[in-house]
């Protein structure tokens, strides 16, 4: 579990990670920002920082920062109750990062300016920042999350 002085480090810095990349947060969105280990206590490793845009039903936008070499790990989201999976479209907006589709024969770097980068419904998927991250999350909506 993280500790209090640990959150508070990881906040700041992603505050500082989103302002320089142009992304300025509001004192709600701040107070907002999600910092997950994961329940594995490595957040230096394995874990990302986040704030939720929205969350509906229908559509999910977020940001998310990776410091470098931290990882998310692989998870899928698959179809729930009739529903499909949850389907992901991530851009680059600053640093560099791999995204990782299993099935795929190589990882996929997103650089700023580059084009998007999709995980089908479904697909398991992977981050690597190896450059401060900054990324945008765009995909359809609330659908249960499975780790693999």
């Amino acid at each position: 579990m993280l500790t209090a002085a640990q959150r508070e480090k990881a906040v700041r810095d992603t505050v500082q990670a989103l302002k320089t990349a142009g992304i300025i947060l509001t004192g709600e969105e701040t107070a907002d920002i999600e910092v997950a280990d994961f329940g594995l206590n490595d957040l230096a490793n394995i874990g990302l920082q986040l704030i939720v845009y929205i969350n509906t039903s229908r559509v999910c936008a977020k940001e998310l920062v990776m410091a470098p070499w931290q990882t998310c790990p692989e998870h899928r989201h698959p179809p729930v109750r009739g529903l499909p999976g949850k389907e992901e479209t991530f851009r680059c907006r600053a640093g560099l990062v791999y995204l990782y589709v299993a099935g795929q024969p190589n990882s996929m770097p997103q650089s700023q300016g580059k084009e998007e980068c999709l995980a089908p419904a479904a697909a398991g998927h992977r981050l690597m920042a190896i450059i401060d991250g900054v990324y945008e999350s765009a995909s359809t909506g609330r659908v249960a999350d499975v780790v693999l």
